[in-house]
């Protein structure tokens, strides 16, 4: 497996698009969905590439000369918890210091949101040196409360 940055906005959709639909548990939300797919296109991408397959990606959206975010990442689900994630946020980590960027965020579920799957993923980003800062309940509304994770870029 190898981790590349793809430039192609065609193929950005592409690896997005078999990702997401691979995770109805993260993006059933169709609407969401075909945003993270069209805006990924746009931004810094990176893939998990097996061969020629692509087995999860990043996308990286740019808030300010500081900070940097994961605006949308997946890997397919036969391939969790075998590394595939923490190979495209290091790599992710790698760009980010190069580019001059002291803080990496992501944007998730609350642990106050009882989702089983969503338990995962912030155990993940725990996992890989993300911190809770800050529980905006508001920002998606309250029903979907979203918690700030950060990670400062050394």
């Amino acid at each position: 497996m190898i981790i590349k940055e793809i430039n192609d906005k065609q193929e950005k959709k592409e690896i997005s698009t078999s990702i997401l639909e691979s995770l109805p548990n993260w993006f059933g939300i169709q609407e969401s969905t075909q945003e993270y797919i069209s805006e990924s296109s746009n931004l810094p991408f990176f893939a998990a590439i097996d061969e020629s397959k692509p087995l999860g990606f990043i996308s990286i959206k740019e808030n300010n000369r500081y900070t940097a975010e994961i605006y949308v990442m997946g890997v397919l689900p036969d391939c969790h918890n075998q590394g595939i994630g923490t190979s495209l946020l290091n790599r992710v980590l790698q760009w980010a210091k190069e580019k001059g960027y002291e803080f990496l965020q992501v944007k998730t579920l609350d642990d106050s949101h009882p989702d089983f799957h969503y338990g995962k993923t912030r155990k993940f980003y725990t996992s890989v040196g993300f911190k809770p800062l800050e529980c905006l309940p508001e920002l998606w509304g309250r029903e979907n409360p979203c918690l700030i994770m950060i990670q400062h870029i050394v």
